[in-house]
């Protein structure tokens, strides 16, 4: 059975992967609400992206040491 890009393996970890994208929606000063975001900006969404992609490298490299 296939699973969409909406579903996870783990369904507890979607409210923590909500938590750390309006995490970085804040830092990166983007107003993300709960549920449709498609008035967003291509730029607006790829720097939400970005964030948290950013701060994922972070958190493994500050894992390393």
């Amino acid at each position: 059975m296939a699973k969409n890009g909406n579903s996870s393996l783990v369904p507890e970890a979607r409210e923590a992967l909500n938590k750390f994208k309006m995490e970085a929606a804040n830092e990166v000063g983007v107003n993300l609400k709960q549920g449709y975001n498609g008035d967003l900006t291509s730029k607006q969404a790829g720097s939400i992206g970005g964030q948290m992609v950013k701060k994922m490298i972070k958190a493994y490299e500050d894992g390393m040491k």
